[in-house]
C-alpha cells in the first residue's frame, strides 16, 4: 500500500476532516514503530530503509507493512481521527482493530525472519 492509497482509502471510509499532512503524520509515526519494534530487532532490517514522511513525500512511497497484512494503516488511521475527535467508544473499538492487525503482521514477520540473536552471558 503506499502513501495516497492509505489516505484516500481511509477518506472514503470514514470521511474526515482531517488534513492530509496530519494523515501522512499518523502513518509515518506507525511506520517508525513498524520499523524499531519489528523490522530492527530481526536480520536484515539493514536492508529495509525508512525516512519519515512529511507533506513533501510522494503519493506512491510504499509503506513498510506489505499486503495482506496492510489493513493495519487503515485501522490505525481510524483509532487516531477517533481519538482526535473524542469519539472514544469509537476510539476503543478501533483501536483493538488496530492492535489486532498490527499483532497479525508482527507474528507474521517473526514466523518468517530471522531474530537478531547474540550470545546470552549470565554473571
Amino acid at each position: 500500500m503506499t502513501l495516497g492509497e492509505a489516505i484516500a482509502r481511509m477518506d472514503e471510509l470514514k470521511p474526515n476532516g482531517f488534513s492530509r499532512g496530519q494523515k501522512i503524520f499518523w502513518l509515518s509515526a506507525l511506520d517508525a514503530t513498524v520499523k524499531k519494534e519489528i523490522i530492527d530487532s530481526h536480520e536484515g532490517a539493514e536492508l529495509v530503509a525508512f525516512a519519515p514522511y512529511d507533506e513533501h513525500s510522494a503519493e506512491d512511497t510504499v509503506l513498510l507493512v506489505p499486503s495482506p497484512y496492510e489493513e493495519v494503516y487503515l485501522r490505525y488511521l481510524e483509532a487516531q481521527i477517533d481519538y482526535a475527535n473524542g469519539e472514544y467508544d469509537r476510539f476503543n473499538n478501533s483501536n483493538a482493530m488496530y492492535a489486532a492487525a498490527y499483532t497479525a503482521f508482527s507474528r507474521a514477520y517473526n514466523r518468517s525472519h530471522m531474530p537478531i540473536g547474540g550470545a546470552k552471558k549470565y554473571y
